[in-house]
């Protein structure tokens, strides 16, 4: 056999493994789409189409996942939270069903976040962030304070990372076109396979919940156009926090930070502690023996925190000074 004869007929095994590769990837992400189906709305927000789920009265509280998460992360939190306010959850984008284009910044998103409370006529809500969704949340406070009552932030991403979590580190590709080659081929495979593994580590040293991957959005990853979006935050997120850090000093509003104190994924000193002592009047709780999915995991716990947070800012911010200046 000549060498052009081989080079074509390897070639084109090559190929053929390509397009299977894809092909299962599709297949995969419409069998992960029938099993998580959306749970609210699309709105068009601001020229972006975005999942939206508006249920309950009171009070409003806005609630913005993590990385590689989708809005029923929180859905252990919302049941109890329901009967007494309004909660507006979200899928950001490229995550759960709203659509991405990979270049989303924490910046961007917060835009998005605060055109979406105008949008839907919300008055000055609480704004819960989980994890990625707390760095999130941070640029809202500073980007867009006036459209924002306070932060609840769960387990949040708020100091640049000078190493990456274990859980996360498949996630670093540079290369956008590299990227984007591996999230519809390669890289649902490797999820799949590291799924136990990966799961651990987020939930550690809790255990698992059996019910994440559909009641609570867990397999939502395993989709190329999610996989491409988490890569891009991931490879992206520590530029962008890096202003944001210094200028924690200027936030204003009230912000709660609750953190597990074997949070695997994040550290507590570093993301919980350092942070609210770089905030005004900021407060961090940690939790003994929790891990970093504390919405799945500790729910009663959350729901109390953001309870408390609630009624932070129904004191209005003048009798909040008198007390600060009081516990000084």
């Amino acid at each position: 056999m000549s060498s052009l004869l081989l080079l074509i007929v390897g070639g084109a095994g090559i190929a053929g493994v390509i397009a299977a590769l894809a092909a299962w990837s599709w297949h995969v992400a419409r069998r992960v789409d029938r099993a998580v189906p959306p749970d609210g709305a699309f709105r068009e927000i601001a020229g972006r189409r975005l999942h939206v789920r508006d249920i309950g009265q009171g009070p409003p509280i806005v609630m913005i996942h993590g990385l590689a998460g989708q809005m029923r992360n929180f859905a252990a939190v919302v049941e109890q939270l329901r009967a007494d306010h309004r909660i507006v959850l979200i899928d950001r984008p490229g995550s759960g069903h709203s659509p991405g284009r990979g270049s989303d910044s924490l910046a961007d998103q917060a835009a998005l976040v605060a055109a979406l409370i105008g949008e839907l006529g919300l008055e000055r809500p609480l704004v819960v962030g989980h994890s990625l969704g707390g760095a999130v949340a941070l640029a809202l406070a500073l980007g867009h304070p006036e459209r924002i009552g306070g932060l609840a932030l769960v387990a949040p991403l708020t100091q640049v990372q000078e190493e990456v979590p274990t859980a996360f580190r498949g996630l670093m590709i540079a290369s956008p076109l590299v990227r984007a080659a591996l999230a519809h081929t390669l890289a649902i495979p490797m999820i799949r396979l590291r799924s136990a593994e990966s799961r651990e580590v987020l939930f550690a040293p809790e255990p698992v919940t059996r019910a994440f991957e559909t009641e609570f959005g867990g397999a939502m990853l395993a989709r190329p156009r999610a996989f491409y979006a988490a890569s891009s935050e991931m490879t992206a997120v520590n530029g962008a926090l890096a202003p944001l850090v210094a200028r924690y000093g200027e936030i204003g509003l009230p912000v709660r930070i609750l953190f597990g104190a074997a949070d695997q994924v994040l550290a507590a000193p570093v993301h919980g502690t350092r942070t609210a002592a770089a905030i005004p009047g900021a407060r961090c709780t940690i939790v003994r023996n929790a891990g970093h999915m504390l919405p799945v995991t500790q729910p009663d716990r959350v729901v109390a925190f953001i309870r408390d947070a609630c009624a932070v800012i129904a004191v209005p911010p003048n009798v909040r000074a008198r007390i600060a200046e009081f516990a000084k």
